[in-house]
């Protein structure tokens, strides 16, 4: 049974979650702030984690910072703020997906199960990729390059596999969503640049030729 960790401030919302999750039979567990919530990812597993922005203590920015210090447990971020700001924010600090207050029932679940399904279908993969020095382990979900490993997000990760696994094609933003979120995903294709950003900035860290993931103007990504 798949393990979930809401973390919100209002205990109505956080209630109301876990109706909603318990119901599709999850485990469910919770935190009030993000200080709460960091102790538990230190002391146990979770597979997924719905993470409020506006909290007191310590708000989700920070709090999914630190998150991605200790874990990359995929996390969908809940806002009542929908400007694309907000969101790329969420999006460049490491997040998977984001959710705006109010949301529908449907939309969350739908969100949840395709987060759950893309870690599960990867788990069970035992293939080794390899491109210029870069080693995928889509089983352990590592990627090392000259030795090193290269920490990434699930979403990171899953651009990466998509973009070697059709290495010389150019992909459109909708051809990725489809390829990473499904199609049932109901955010926006600009998403995919942010994740984008920051794949690059890792690989680039890495001592990775920045251009690796290169830009077709107008059209969408590919990796030569």
């Amino acid at each position: 049974m798949k393990k979930i960790l809401i973390v919100d401030d209002e205990f109505d919302m956080r209630q109301l979650l876990r109706l909603y999750l318990q119901q599709e039979s999850y485990l469910v567990e919770d935190a009030e702030d993000g200080r709460k919530a960091c102790d538990k990812i230190e002391k146990d597993d979770f597979d997924l984690i719905i993470l409020d922005v506006m909290m007191p203590i310590m708000d989700g920015w920070k709090t999914l910072k630190n998150i991605r210090g200790i874990s990359e447990v995929p996390v969908i971020m809940l806002t009542a703020k929908g400007s694309v700001q907000d969101k790329v924010t969420g999006l460049t600090i490491g997040a998977d997906d984001y959710l705006v207050k109010p949301f529908d029932e449907a939309e969350l679940m739908a969100r949840v199960k395709a987060l759950l399904r893309r870690a599960q279908s990867n788990f069970k993969n035992d293939e080794v990729l390899k491109y210029k020095g870069l080693v995928l382990n889509l089983s352990a979900r590592e990627v090392t390059y000259q030795g090193s490993i290269i920490h990434l997000t699930q979403t990171e990760f899953d651009l990466l596999r998509v973009f070697i696994e059709h290495m010389g094609k150019v992909l459109t933003r909708e051809q990725l969503v489809e390829l990473i979120w499904g199609i049932e995903f109901m955010g926006e294709d600009r998403t995919v640049d942010s994740h984008i950003k920051n794949l690059r900035e890792k690989l680039k860290a890495a001592g990775i030729d920045h251009s690796l993931v290169k830009t077709v103007w107008g059209i969408g990504y590919k990796v030569e």
